[in-house]
């Protein structure tokens, strides 16, 4: 059985827009990703809302920071077969002040430690799917928190292929097939999460086979 780690924020979590919720597993789009996998494969979830790539958040907690708990949690589900890491929509917070090439570097940074981990098959490297997140759409409540977002969010998809490719991991595009929510601007609806999981699902299989 090949295990896959999904590593993300709470659009990996699966915080409903509507509600603040969290989606039913079967909603969620790893849910989607391991029903369409198959028993053959074992899919674990690892989305924490707020988490940023490698920033400390003054405000919501050190433990946000996506570097901070990053090997235990690859230590502690090895072997992995596969990797996916979404982060970086967090990093768009205006208290953070980042850029969108910063941000991409810093979810970059994260994929190295991931393949440097030696958390793969037999010691070795797992594959890593840098995905780059859907651009924010028109903020409602949270407009003041993410000033600027809707921007910088547009430049993530050059950034983050470019960090890809210079880091030797592979790369999927989410605005390619979804978009977040317009009741926030944030998050995804569950369409979306249904679109995402078989948008994964099938790039795992091109990778794996």
């Amino acid at each position: 059985m090949r295990t896959i780690l999904c590593y993300g924020d709470s659009n990996t979590w699966g915080s409903d827009p509507e509600t603040g919720e969290r989606f039913p597993e079967d909603v969620r789009w790893p849910g989607v990703l391991r029903n369409r996998l198959g028993h053959e494969y074992r899919v674990i979830e690892e989305g924490l809302p707020g988490r940023t790539t490698v920033r400390n958040d003054p405000i919501e907690g050190d433990h946000k920071n996506g570097r901070t708990y990053l090997m235990a949690c690859l230590e502690s589900h090895r072997p992995l077969a596969l990797i996916t890491l979404m982060l970086g929509t967090n990093d768009l917070k205006d208290r953070f002040g980042s850029s969108a090439s910063d941000i991409a570097q810093g979810a970059a940074s994260l994929a190295d430690m991931m393949m440097r981990s030696g958390c793969g098959p037999d010691g070795g490297s797992p594959v890593v799917v840098l995905i780059s997140p859907p651009a924010v759409a028109t903020l409602t409540d949270m407009a003041q928190m993410f000033e600027g977002a809707e921007e910088k969010s547009r430049q993530f998809v050059g950034h983050y292929e470019r960090f890809a490719e210079q880091h030797g991991c592979e790369f999927l595009d989410a605005s390619e097939v979804i978009v977040s929510s317009e009741v926030d601007g944030i998050h995804l609806d569950a369409g979306a999460h249904g679109k995402l999981g078989e948008a994964v699902a099938a790039r795992i299989g091109e990778i794996l086979g």
